[in-house]
C-alpha cells in the first residue's frame, strides 16, 4: 500500500525547485563561460552550446512516458541521481586533452536528464499538492527556480574566478576612470615598450599604467597617419580601425589563436543594404513616429598593454584572464569581437597584450571600473564548480529520496507491460489532450495571454540604453543593470509571491480579471516613459518595477491555468505540452518585436503593445474555470 502521508511542502517545494533551475544555468550559461575560459573559438561556443537548448525545446515529445512509465516521483530522483553523476563526469573530463568534445557529449546528457526532470518535477508538483496548495506556492517555486539562476550565474563563477585568482601569479589590476570633463587624447599603444623587461623579483604580469584615466566624449573626426600620411576620419571608424589593430597584434604575437578563416570570411561578410521593403516602409509611412534623424555618438575607448616581467620557462604556457571585477559597468572590456584570454610563451613573453575598454558616451558624472587578470589553474576551478555541482545534487536526491512525499495518485496512469501498450498510451496521450474541453480555446489563451510581454521584454533593455534622440531613456549599462537587473526582479518575484497568495484566497476564477488587467495596463508604465521628459532614474525605477510587478502578478494566472488545463489522466504530459505552447507564445511575438519597434520606433510600438492587451482580455472571456479551483474549501 502506497505511502500517503503529506509533508510540509516548504519541506521540498524550494529544493526541487532550486535544483530543477541549477541544471538548465548549468548547461545555458555556465558551460558558454567555461569553454571561453578555457580558450575555446567564438565560433564553436556558439555553434556548439546554441544546440544544447534543443531538449527544452522538444521535452512535451517525451512526456508522455514520464506519465505513464513509474511514478513521477521515481523519475525526478532518478533524473537528480543521474544528473549528479554526469556533473561529477564534467568535472572529471575537463583536464583531459580532448575536453571539449567529451564534456559538450555530457552537457547534452545533462541538458536531455535536466528536461526530463523538469516534466516529472512539474507533475509531481500536481500531484503532490492540492488545488489550493497549487495556488499558494506557485510563486514561491518560481522564485526559487529564480535564486538558482542567480547562484549558478554568480556565486558558481565567483568560486571559479576566486580558485582562478589565488592558484597561480599574483594577479594584474587594471582601474579605468571615466571623466565627461576630461579632455580626449589619442590613445599611445607603444608606452608598454618603455618599460623595463628585467623586473627583479619573482616571474609576475605587469602594465605601466595600473590606473588610466580616459575622457567620455570623442570628437567627431580624428587625424591620424596612415601609410606615412595624415588623414581625417570620423571617430567611429577610427575606433573599429584601433579595434582591429589590438585584435590582429594580440593573434600576430601568439596571445590569442586567430579564428578561422572561413569564420573570419564569415563574420566580414556583410549583405549589401537594399533598403526597406515595400511592405516596411508602407508600415512605416502609416504607423511610424515623426521623429528628427537620430545623431549618432561614439563610445571612446582606451587600450592598456599587459606583460611579463621575465621569460618563463621554455614550453610553458602561463594564460591570463581579464575579467570585471568592481565598479561602473558602463565601462567594459570588449569580449564580442576581441579576446580577454592571452597565452604567455616563452617567445612572446617580452610583448605585450593589449586590453580593449569601451567607455558608455552617456556618462554624465565621473565614474570608476576595476578589472583583474588572473593566471590560476583554469581546469581545476571549473573542475572544482563541477564538483560542487555534483556534490550538490548527490546530497538533494538523497534528501528528496526522504523528504518527497508519496501521494496516491502519483503513478495511476501507469500503461501495462508491454510494448504495444505503452506506445497506444502514447499516442492516447496527445489525443486526449486535443479532445479535452475546449482544447482550442485553452491553446489561444497559451499563444495570446502574454502577447504583449512576449514583445515588450524583448525592447525593454534597448529602450532604456537606446539615446534620448533615438527615442530611448539613454541609461548607461551599469544604470540598466540596477534598474532591470535588480529593481525588476524584484517586483517580477513580489508579483509572483503576492499573486499566489490572493488565488490561493480567492481561486482562479476570482483573480483570473485582475490578472489579466494587471499583466495589460503595467505596460502603460512604458508608454508613459517614451512620451515623458522625466527621465530621473528614480522615475525609471518606479515605472520597471511597477511593470514588473504587474507582469509577475499576471503571469499566475497564466501558471495555474496550465494547471488546471492539465488536471485528470495524464496530467504530467499535458502539462509539458502546455509549456510548449507557453514558449511558442513568446518566441514567435518576440522574433518581429525588433523589426516593428525599428520601423515605427518606441512610442508606436509601446502603444501597439498596449492594443494587443486586447487580445490578453479577450481570450479570458472565453475559457471556462471551475470556481473553486485553487480556492481553499473549508470544512463544514
Amino acid at each position: 500500500m502506497k505511502n500517503t502521508s503529506k509533508r510540509n511542502p516548504w519541506a521540498w517545494i524550494p529544493t526541487l525547485y532550486f535544483a530543477q533551475g541549477l541544471p538548465y544555468v548549468a548547461v545555458m550559461t555556465i558551460s558558454v563561460i567555461m569553454y571561453k575560459r578555457l580558450g575555446i573559438s567564438n565560433t564553436d561556443i556558439a555553434l556548439y552550446t546554441g544546440w544544447l537548448y534543443l531538449p527544452w525545446v522538444i521535452k512535451p515529445f517525451w512526456s508522455p512516458f514520464v506519465d505513464i512509465i513509474k511514478t513521477k516521483r521515481w523519475w525526478t530522483l532518478t533524473m537528480q541521481w543521474i544528473i549528479a553523476f554526469a556533473l561529477a563526469g564534467i568535472a572529471f573530463a575537463i583536464p583531459a586533452p580532448f575536453f571539449f568534445q567529451l564534456t559538450l557529449a555530457i552537457f547534452w546528457l545533462v541538458g536531455f536528464t535536466s528536461a526530463t526532470h523538469d516534466i516529472a518535477a512539474d507533475g509531481f508538483y500536481m500531484h503532490a499538492l492540492t488545488e489550493h496548495e497549487q495556488s499558494l506556492y506557485v510563486g514561491i517555486r518560481s522564485t526559487f527556480y529564480r535564486i538558482a539562476t542567480v547562484a549558478g550565474q554568480g556565486l558558481l563563477v565567483i568560486i571559479a574566478g576566486f580558485i582562478e585568482t589565488n592558484s597561480g601569479l599574483a594577479p594584474v589590476a587594471v582601474t579605468v576612470n571615466a571623466d565627461p570633463a576630461a579632455e580626449w587624447k589619442a590613445p599611445q599603444l607603444d608606452a608598454i615598450y618603455s618599460a623595463s623587461s628585467d623586473l627583479a623579483g619573482e616571474l609576475e604580469f605587469f602594465t605601466p599604467v595600473n590606473d588610466i584615466n580616459v575622457a567620455v566624449n570623442t570628437p567627431e573626426e580624428v587625424t591620424v597617419m596612415v601609410n606615412g600620411k595624415e588623414e581625417t576620419m570620423p571617430f567611429g571608424r577610427y575606433s573599429a580601425i584601433m579595434r582591429d589593430s589590438v585584435k590582429n597584434m594580440n593573434e600576430r604575437n601568439g596571445f590569442v589563436v586567430a579564428e578561422t578563416k572561413a569564420a573570419a570570411a564569415g563574420e566580414a561578410t556583410v549583405a549589401a543594404d537594399k533598403g526597406p521593403s515595400s511592405f516596411t516602409a508602407w508600415v512605416k509611412k502609416h504607423f511610424g513616429e515623426d521623429r528628427q534623424p537620430f545623431t549618432a555618438r561614439d563610445n571612446n575607448f582606451a587600450i592598456v598593454g599587459v606583460r611579463l616581467n621575465k621569460q618563463p620557462k621554455q614550453g610553458e604556457e602561463i594564460v591570463l584572464n581579464v575579467t570585471h571585477k568592481s565598479g561602473d559597468q558602463s565601462i567594459k572590456l570588449e569580449q564580442n569581437k576581441l579576446s580577454t584570454r592571452f597565452i604567455f610563451t616563452a617567445d612572446n613573453w617580452d610583448k605585450p597584450a593589449y586590453l580593449f575598454y569601451e567607455v558608455d558616451h552617456k556618462l554624465t558624472q565621473p565614474t570608476t571600473a576595476s578589472f583583474e587578470g588572473a593566471s590560476g589553474n583554469i581546469p581545476l576551478a571549473w573542475s572544482i564548480v563541477f564538483a560542487v555541482l555534483s556534490a550538490f545534487f548527490f546530497i538533494v536526491a538523497a534528501y528528496h529520496s526522504w523528504a518527497l512525499p508519496r501521494p496516491a495518485s502519483d503513478g495511476n496512469n501507469e500503461a501495462g507491460n508491454s510494448a504495444s501498450s505503452i506506445i497506444a498510451e502514447f499516442f492516447e496521450t496527445f489525443k486526449s489532450f486535443f479532445n479535452k474541453p475546449q482544447a482550442w480555446v485553452a491553446i489561444a489563451f497559451m499563444l495570446l495571454y502574454r502577447l504583449p510581454e512576449a514583445q515588450l521584454v524583448k525592447l525593454i533593455n534597448p529602450f532604456l540604453l537606446d539615446p534620448i534622440d533615438k527615442g530611448g531613456l539613454g541609461l548607461t549599462t551599469g544604470e540598466v543593470g540596477v534598474v532591470y537587473g535588480t529593481v525588476g526582479i524584484i517586483g517580477l518575484t513580489l508579483g509572483g509571491i503576492i499573486g499566489g497568495i490572493v488565488a490561493a484566497k480567492g481561486g482562479l476564477k476570482k483573480w483570473l480579471w485582475p490578472m489579466a488587467w494587471s499583466m495589460s495596463l503595467t505596460c502603460l508604465t512604458f508608454v508613459y516613459l517614451s512620451y515623458a521628459s522625466d527621465h530621473s532614474l528614480l522615475t525609471v525605477n518606479i515605472c520597471v518595477f511597477v511593470e514588473q510587478f504587474g507582469y509577475g502578478f499576471g503571469f499566475t494566472a497564466y501558471m495555474l491555468y496550465l494547471i488546471y488545463f492539465s488536471e485528470g489522466k495524464h496530467k504530467t504530459a499535458h502539462y509539458a505540452i502546455c509549456t510548449g505552447f507557453m514558449a511558442l507564445g513568446m518566441m514567435l511575438p518576440g522574433m518581429a518585436a525588433g523589426w516593428l519597434q525599428e520601423t515605427i520606433g518606441y512610442r508606436h510600438f509601446f502603444i501597439w503593445t498596449m492594443i494587443c492587451c486586447a487580445a490578453t482580455i479577450g481570450i479570458c472571456a472565453f475559457i471556462k474555470i471551475d470556481p473553486n479551483f485553487g480556492r481553499k474549501i473549508e470544512k463544514q
